[in-house]
């Protein structure tokens, strides 16, 4: 599979700056919404970057550096519990790939998204269902927000143990939902998401 044909298309029209974009944390139950973009230099490319879902933890620390000393310029969104429950998940996530294109220094011409176009964006887009498995710059932008969203849910492990945070990074796991069960929700989850667990504590929201 060539990983660089969408790159490769705006390169041949003298597009150079090409941001990847996309977002971690739509699913979980507690916890921001990350969104990573990188622009790299034309033709660059790692062979090993990939969908960050199919990439163990580990792998994903490994290329998360050599990512960003490798890109010209990257920028991370993060849009916050309370935000979310506010403007709901698909539009927290929408507006965090939107702040993590506006952090690009220089800016990109043209962005790759994974998934659906992002509304109300001042900049050429190009939308790929699976793009994170199809676009090595999208690829790399999942790593990075992969692991940066990570790193945060094992912050809030260390404010709140009981929910073992640093493990399921707030997914709704069995183990998740009985520490739910078991202790009532904290204040990094999710009053808009309802599994009977939480629903049952809503009030400690």
């Amino acid at each position: 599979m060539n990983k660089l044909q969408f790159e490769t298309t705006l390169w041949q029209q003298g597009i150079t700056r090409i941001a990847g974009v996309d977002e971690a944390g739509r699913g979980p139950l507690a916890g921001p919404v990350v969104a990573a973009a990188v622009v790299f230099p034309p033709r660059f490319f790692l062979p090993d970057v990939d969908d960050s879902k199919r990439l163990s933890a580990e792998r994903r620390e490994q290329l998360y550096p050599h990512i960003l000393r490798s890109c010209l310029t990257h920028g991370i969104g993060i849009v916050a519990v309370e935000e979310i429950d506010r403007i709901n998940i698909y539009q927290a996530a929408m507006l965090a790939m939107r702040q993590a294109l506006a952090q690009l220094n220089p800016a990109a011409q043209h962005a790759l998204v994974d998934g659906r176009r992002i509304p109300n964006l001042n900049l050429p887009q190009t939308a790929i269902v699976k793009g994170d498995g199809l676009s090595f710059t999208i690829g790399a932008a999942s790593i990075v927000a992969k692991v940066v969203r990570d790193r945060l849910m094992r912050d809030y492990h260390r404010q709140f143990p009981q929910y073992g945070f640093d493990r399921h990074k707030g997914y709704p796991t069995p183990a998740h939902l009985e520490a739910l069960r078991q202790y009532g929700a904290c204040e990094i989850h999710r009053r808009s998401f309802h599994p009977r667990a939480l629903k049952e504590h809503s009030a400690l929201l």
